[in-house]
């Protein structure tokens, strides 16, 4: 018993630490690292419009180039989890600050998951990015503030 509940805990930390480790690495605008803390036939969807992308090698790709012309400050919490054995699903929520096309933007979305267990630890299969909104913030919001 003590051993299986060890073994949980551990699992939901991993899990709740590669959403954090995510978020750092978009951080950091660094896309082989996001694309480490996937499987090598991981599916993300980042919410532009319908298009998938697939593998790591895809995802490199694709974000080096957006990580180059935005910037994008991810805040990931609320992580809701469902272990099952070496696979899981999971919820995370997002509050998002950017700068896209020079202007200072803000969001707040979601992410589903599917991770699995692999030999260097867990990883997202798959993400799905589900965007309540993202919108510019008005000119001087910060002298109102």
């Amino acid at each position: 018993m003590a051993d299986d509940t060890l073994r949980r805990l551990a699992d939901l930390e991993a899990i709740r630490d590669l959403a954090r480790r995510y978020a750092h690495c978009v951080w950091q605008k660094d896309a082989a690292g996001c694309a480490a803390l996937f499987t090598k036939d991981c599916e993300m969807d980042a919410g532009m419009g319908g298009r998938v992308i697939k593998g790591r090698e895809a995802m490199v790709k694709v974000y080096t180039p957006t990580f180059e012309r935005s910037d994008l400050q991810p805040f990931v919490h609320n992580h809701v989890i469902e272990l099952d054995g070496d696979s899981a699903t999971g919820t995370v929520y997002l509050d998002l600050r950017a700068t896209m096309d020079g202007k200072a933007m803000i969001g707040s979305g979601h992410y589903e998951d599917r991770y699995v267990r692999t030999p260097e630890g867990w990883r997202f299969a798959a993400r799905k990015l589900t965007l309540r909104f993202l919108v510019p913030l008005s000119e001087g919001w910060a002298e109102k503030a």
